[in-house]
């Protein structure tokens, strides 16, 4: 070892690092997968295959990705932030021309091993190239009008591209994302007051641009009733089996509305329905209190950043998590239209559950990193 003493520098380096890692945060992590797993395993009728086999093997795989960027030094995240938001957007608009298509969608590239869905790429991406741009801002820079093109710029084209997949989940997502970070950056309220004035306004405009799916949706989101047997049929079986899960739930391999293939989607979007009624509202709040868990140690480390990079990173990282969450659960619920996003650790998806283990590698990350020093110029050298 005495030959090669730049390795034992490396090795020394990177075990002080991973003896610095949350493993609270990791063990938080560690308890979702392991409701995923079961959740998945009673979606398959009590086998592990097709889904809750793959599902560990995936999320193991990603802890061992999530630690590897951990250990990287954040400034190197910070050179590289804009390289991954360009790599992201072209693979978005590589789609448009080559994308494989499924379900209705044109959202994924066929790399011969796997399929990629660049959609998921982008909400990490983004987060990178937002918390880049704002840092180099000073406070007086935020406030001025004419500095927020470049950063609305990042959030509204990959947004728009999204939507032509079309991926209107993945565009809310992509957009409130965007928002946390221009919140925390500073941005006035009234920015905040004029983008939902034109949005709102927009509304009667972009309406006959939808497709005909994402019309019967909100339609169906207004009153589900008007159609039960059709497009309101998914949100109706989902609030049937919530409410039959009761307090404690039927038990496990016992959810009737889901086994009996009344639930639609159970291993991806619904998920979260099947495990009411399995596990009632117990269940229900355990696994949300997971979450809320997950997301304090995230709004925790990314306060005790040094660096107004890491903040926002980490800012970043745990409102994409949250909007994971909240979209899926209110979805589930019928408190908003039925959109297409997962439930965080917990539903069947390769991407999108590699993208947010590397999401919380770096917020890992940015508490590993804490004390170390950005400059905000990007010229500048710690």
């Amino acid at each position: 070892m005495a030959r090669f003493p730049g390795l034992s520098n490396f090795e020394k380096s990177v075990g002080a690092k991973l003896r610095q890692v949350t493993w609270g945060l990791v063990l938080l992590l560690c308890l979702c997968a392991g409701i995923g797993y079961a959740m998945l395993y009673s979606a398959a009728n009590g086998s592990p295959e097709p889904w809750a086999w793959r599902h560990v093997v995936r999320f193991a795989a990603g802890l061992v990705l999530m630690l590897g960027i951990a250990v990287i030094d954040i400034r190197l995240w910070l050179r590289i932030a804009y390289p991954v938001y360009a790599v992201a957007l072209g693979l978005l608009t590589f789609v448009e021309f080559f994308g494989v298509s499924g379900f209705g969608a044109q959202r994924w590239l066929d790399l011969w091993l796997f399929q990629l869905q660049p959609s998921e790429v982008m909400k990490i991406a983004l987060v990178l190239a937002l918390a880049r741009c704002f840092h180099g801002l000073t406070h007086q820079e935020v406030h001025r009008p004419v500095m927020l093109v470049l950063p609305l710029v990042l959030v509204l084209a990959p947004a728009t591209l999204v939507l032509r997949q079309p991926d209107l989940g993945t565009a809310i997502l992509l957009l409130m994302s965007g928002g946390a970070l221009f919140f925390v950056a500073g941005v006035r309220l009234w920015a905040f007051g004029a983008a939902l004035a034109a949005g709102l306004a927009a509304i009667p405009l972009g309406w006959p641009f939808l497709h005909d799916y994402q019309r019967e949706r909100i339609l169906t989101f207004l009153n589900p009733e008007r159609d039960p047997l059709g497009a309101g049929y998914h949100i109706l079986q989902s609030k049937i089996a919530l409410g039959s899960g009761g307090m404690f739930g039927k038990g496990f391999l016992a959810g009737t509305q889901s086994h009996l293939s009344f639930l639609p989607e159970r291993q991806t979007d619904f998920i979260f329905t099947m495990l009411a009624e399995e596990f009632g509202l117990v269940g229900g709040l355990t696994l949300l209190g997971l979450y809320v868990l997950i997301m304090i140690y995230g709004i925790a480390i990314s306060l005790r950043s040094t660096s107004h990079f890491g903040r926002l990173l980490g800012i970043g990282v745990t409102a994409t998590f949250f909007v994971y969450v909240f979209i899926n659960m209110a979805m589930v619920t019928g408190l908003i239209p039925v959109v297409g996003v997962p439930l965080p650790m917990v539903s069947y998806g390769g991407t999108a559950l590699m993208t947010l283990m590397i999401g919380l590698g770096l917020l890992i990350g940015v508490y590993i990193h804490r004390d170390v020093a950005i400059p905000r110029r990007p010229g500048a050298v710690v």
